[in-house]
């Protein structure tokens, strides 16, 4: 192939002789940033617009992306989880109130603390904490914890975890004769 002079009016072969000679200069039909203004720089418009309109579905779209991706589109069965969890807790946090009253005692030191003094304070703790727990573990479902297990996995033990209490208290509460008002 014979490297020369271009012909007049021909864009394309003046593109492919400057890149072959190593000269910097634009591909044809591109005069410069098309763009108006830059998506990173929109932070809470992007969240808003993302949440009704979610793209980023899997966690690494090329070769080279690396580290932790945040997704914005998880799948429904996650939701449901998560929201088991959430409903089992309250549950929890109800049933404990009962045993309370009916003479029981906090086995968590921390929460016993929280319970002395307010039952109101407790349950909400309870549930804010259980509630920013699950919403990190679905953020990061598709991930390995320990690089061994799914994070998904872990929910779905919260959620046994959780039916496995409401089940030990509601035995308590029969166990101790006393019938809590709800």
């Amino acid at each position: 192939m014979k490297i020369g002079k271009a012909k007049d009016g021909d864009a394309a072969n003046d593109w492919v002789l400057h890149q072959l000679r190593g000269l910097p200069s634009p591909a044809p039909g591109v005069l410069g940033e098309r763009r108006t203004a830059d998506r990173r720089r929109r932070l809470y418009w992007s969240m808003i617009y993302g949440s009704f309109n979610p793209r980023r579905r899997r966690p690494a779209r090329r070769r080279g992306d690396a580290g932790y991706q945040v997704l914005d589109w998880h799948a429904a069965h996650l939701l449901a989880v998560a929201v088991g969890i959430l409903l089992l807790c309250a549950g929890d946090a109800l049933l404990t109130l009962a045993l309370l009253s009916a003479g029981a005692r906090e086995a968590n030191p921390v929460m016993a603390m929280i319970v002395g003094r307010d039952a109101a304070v407790f349950a909400a703790c309870k549930t804010a904490l259980t509630g920013v727990g699950v919403v990190l573990l679905v953020a990061a479902a598709r991930y390995r914890f320990m690089r061994v297990i799914r994070v998904e996995y872990v929910l779905y033990a919260m959620l046994s975890g959780y039916l496995a209490l409401i089940g030990y208290e509601l035995w308590m509460l029969r166990a101790l004769g006393t019938r809590a008002i709800l």
